[in-house]
């Protein structure tokens, strides 16, 4: 059997993650007005195998096929790094194309970001007397954005016998997670869990101002900036049914433990005028406070699912339930409620034990779902919130180094997806997201004398 050239230099996967960090940070355009509430639009947490499969994770390790190597590392439920078995690095990002576009104007806008979605280092750790016992562990770590809050709005008003008047609502910040996480898995029951530090800011500003071409009137900016972070603790649990013809059945549930963020914010209200280059320039402080003390309260969320593998498919299912109306921010309530989504997907994995290696489409594994839930933002009316998914796993390695657990894989994916509908009187939300991930061995790195 030849080997295949599949090989990608490192130079090339190096500049793909240098480009995507660059435009990262040189892109930002993000104008969601939901970013409002909460603690922003949620970053997608699942890696970018799962999101293929319509974000499904309860119940998935990614080692499906005759090829039983882990190919990434799931993000969601710690107790599947009980059946990790080689050294993971696993990096994702995506390109996010939200269209604005309200059910009573034509108008529509198009905001374009590039994020960072994770990286994650994951490696097994099983003691010799624990393997022979039939006994695994896995430990990963790394870095990912939870939440992000992007929104610039303009509103104009007439206030009666008065005056009309303009305002603008912008904000910035976001949540970020760095994680540890551990799974052991006793046979057929794996059990993990994932914790570490939550951490970000939240800046919003509410300026107000006259139009009128004869009184000059000042304008008024109420100012908040919020800095937060926190403990957090997740818990998982996967169980194993083996079928006929070595096809197993994964049951899997998680538990997102309820979050308390220790914050400290800074309020000004303020009279002000622009500068000739856009700044804001202060007049008259109003009131001013600094470094108030309070508590933000993230909501639990649980999952419960099950995958369906073989040689050749992994079909799975999930229901999602996040408590929303727990959310609290420096005790006040916000615009959102409780939420369920129920996930379903599957992907195919066309190669056999024969396949020549020349065949590179067979060795790509085809991924397909969809997802389905009400909104947790609560607006006028219960927003759906749905979506269908797409993706492919790319091996950039050789058959033969494929075979011995040593590979390089690009997973690519795309996501289209809605929010709100057309008998709301408020705005739509369509999201297209791009997503692309790279998931290597660390024996891929390792310069070898015989090939």
């Amino acid at each position: 059997m030849h080997s295949a050239k599949l090989t990608a230099p490192v130079k090339q996967i190096t500049l793909f993650i240098f480009v995507v960090f660059t435009y990262t940070f040189a892109s930002a355009q993000d104008n969601s007005p939901y970013s409002r509430y909460g603690l922003g639009d949620i970053v997608p947490s699942q890696n970018m195998v799962s999101r293929g499969m319509g974000g499904i994770t309860a119940g998935l390790i990614d080692s499906s096929g005759f090829l039983p190597y882990s190919q990434s590392i799931n993000l969601n439920n710690p107790a599947s790094l009980g059946s990790l078995n080689t050294t993971l690095f696993d990096f994702g990002a995506e390109i996010d194309i939200r269209n604005l576009k309200s059910n009573s104007s034509p108008e529509k806008f198009t905001a374009v970001n590039t994020i960072i979605s994770y990286l994650q280092l994951g490696f097994p750790i099983t003691p010799k007397r624990m393997a022979a016992k039939g006994n695994y562990w896995g430990i990963s770590f790394g870095l990912r954005p939870e939440t992000r809050v992007g929104y610039k709005i303009i509103a104009a008003d007439r206030l009666v016998g008065i005056d009309s008047i303009s305002t603008l609502f912008e904000g910035s910040g976001g949540l970020n997670r760095a994680n540890f996480s551990t799974g052991i898995k006793f046979k057929r029951l794996s059990l993990g869990l994932s914790t570490g530090y939550s951490f970000g800011n939240r800046e919003t500003s509410t300026k107000l101002g006259f139009n009128n071409d004869t009184v000059r009137y000042m304008q008024s900016n109420t100012l908040a900036q919020a800095r937060f972070g926190g403990v957090f603790l997740n818990l998982g649990a996967q169980y194993a049914i083996r079928l006929q013809n070595k096809s197993v059945l994964r049951l899997g549930v998680t538990a997102n433990l309820k979050q308390n963020l220790r914050a400290k914010r800074d309020n000004v209200n303020e009279t002000f005028q622009y500068s000739n280059d856009g700044s804001v320039i202060s007049i008259d402080t109003v009131n001013f406070s600094k470094d108030s003390p309070g508590t933000i309260t993230l909501p639990a969320s649980f999952t419960g699912g099950f995958t369906y593998t073989n040689d050749h498919w992994v079909y799975g299912a999930d229901v999602e339930y996040s408590t929303w109306s727990q959310f609290r921010y420096f005790g006040a309530k916000d615009a959102v409620q409780d939420n369920v989504t129920v996930r379903m997907g599957a992907q195919y994995y066309p190669a056999r034990i024969n396949t020549p290696s020349n065949k590179y489409w067979s060795f790509v594994r085809y991924r397909a779902g969809f997802y389905y839930g009400n909104d947790y933002i609560n607006l006028n009316s219960n927003r759906p919130a749905y979506g269908v998914t797409f993706g492919a796993g790319l091996p950039l390695t050789s058959f033969r180094r494929l075979r011995l657990g040593e590979f390089v894989t690009l997973n690519a994916g795309a996501e289209a997806g809605q929010h709100g509908n057309k008998s709301n009187l408020g705005i739509r939300e369509t999201i297209l997201r791009f997503n692309f991930g790279v998931a290597m061995t660390a024996a891929w790195f390792q310069r070898r004398k015989y090939d």
